[in-house]
């Protein structure tokens, strides 16, 4: 997210829903807010279980999603996300049709759920190509 030097509000929306789906303590994200800021090694955290990356990737996800218009961060914040997570596509595609019928079920608007639906399919193909991108970089050394 810090990458371009830019904390955008998308991102921090995305920051805050990681960082209570991680169960952090509200001090946490700011102290490692600032241990990148200033290039220093971190505290390492908690171990997360693959049952645990799942269900916090998905609520990521909704997050993102429900925005209706994702910038290119989001996009990139999901796919390193599901890159760091072990996301693959079948499980993605899981996902994604979860968070289709909870917009289907949590949405009575017509046209609520036709725009979220448009930005779900959208940023599905998207934030594949981003994953793979992710994931060449990664296989050629590469650190993440």
């Amino acid at each position: 997210m810090l990458e371009d030097g830019v904390l955008t509000r998308e991102e921090k929306r995305l920051i805050i829903k990681l960082a209570s789906a991680l169960r952090l303590q509200p001090e946490e994200p700011a102290y490692i807010y600032e241990a990148i800021q200033n290039k220093q090694s971190s505290r390492s955290g908690e171990t997360v279980l693959p049952d645990a990356m799942r269900a916090i990737y998905t609520k990521v996800f909704e997050v993102a999603i429900v925005n209706a218009s994702l910038s290119k961060d989001e996009f990139r914040v999901l796919a390193h996300l599901r890159s760091q997570f072990n996301i693959d596509d079948e499980m993605h595609e899981e996902i994604e049709h979860e968070l289709r019928e909870m917009v289907k079920e949590k949405y009575d608007d017509k046209d609520v759920i036709d725009t979220l639906m448009d930005t779900l399919r959208d940023s599905v193909g998207l934030v594949g190509d981003l994953f793979d991108s992710f994931r060449k970089k990664s296989n050629e050394g590469d650190t993440r």
